[in-house]
């Protein structure tokens, strides 16, 4: 009986280490530059060439814009997922543009900043009452090695942002 005991425990105790000690890379999770719930829109004096200057070298857009909510991440490699809600003209609380781009800001090794620019996104237009403002974004962008101090920006179809990680 304790032959038979001792065989059944080792039997378990490998069963264990081999399928419990096994992991799928496929299922191992990215490391993530940044993550974020929140986001802000351009204010007043961030607007156009305004006289307090570009923000990294970026101009805001040509008016105030607010946003509702937004969340996103930025991976190691490069791979960006954004969603935002509401994302609108303070004056007018409504959306123009039918697409958003994003833009990555890093600082690089040199102290300099170096701003990629994403292809066009689908945005819904129209009031935020009605889903304008809305979109959501999945791609890939080539980062610099290092990346020191992302923000991502959601900017127009000419690069201009919208809103920027932050509150």
């Amino acid at each position: 009986m304790k032959k038979l005991v001792q065989v059944v425990l080792a039997t378990i105790l490998l069963s264990t280490l081999f399928v419990g000690g096994s992991v799928s890379t496929a299922s191992a999770k990215e490391p993530k530059i940044l993550e974020f719930d929140t986001m802000v829109g351009v204010p007043v004096g961030l607007t156009g060439t305004a006289s307090q200057g570009p923000l990294r070298g970026i101009n805001g857009g040509g008016a105030p814009w607010v946003i509702g909510s937004a969340k996103g991440e930025l991976s190691v490699s490069g791979h960006l997922e954004i969603e935002v809600q509401g994302l609108v003209l303070a004056t007018t609380g409504s959306n123009p543009a039918a697409v958003f781009r994003e833009r990555v800001s890093c600082v690089t090794s040199t102290g300099g900043f170096e701003n990629i620019l994403t292809d066009a996104f689908p945005a819904t237009t129209g009031p935020a009452t009605s889903g304008g403002g809305n979109a959501k974004i999945e791609t890939d962008v080539s980062l610099p090695q290092p990346c020191i101090a992302p923000i991502i920006f959601v900017t127009n179809n000419g690069g201009s942002w919208f809103a920027a990680t932050g509150f």
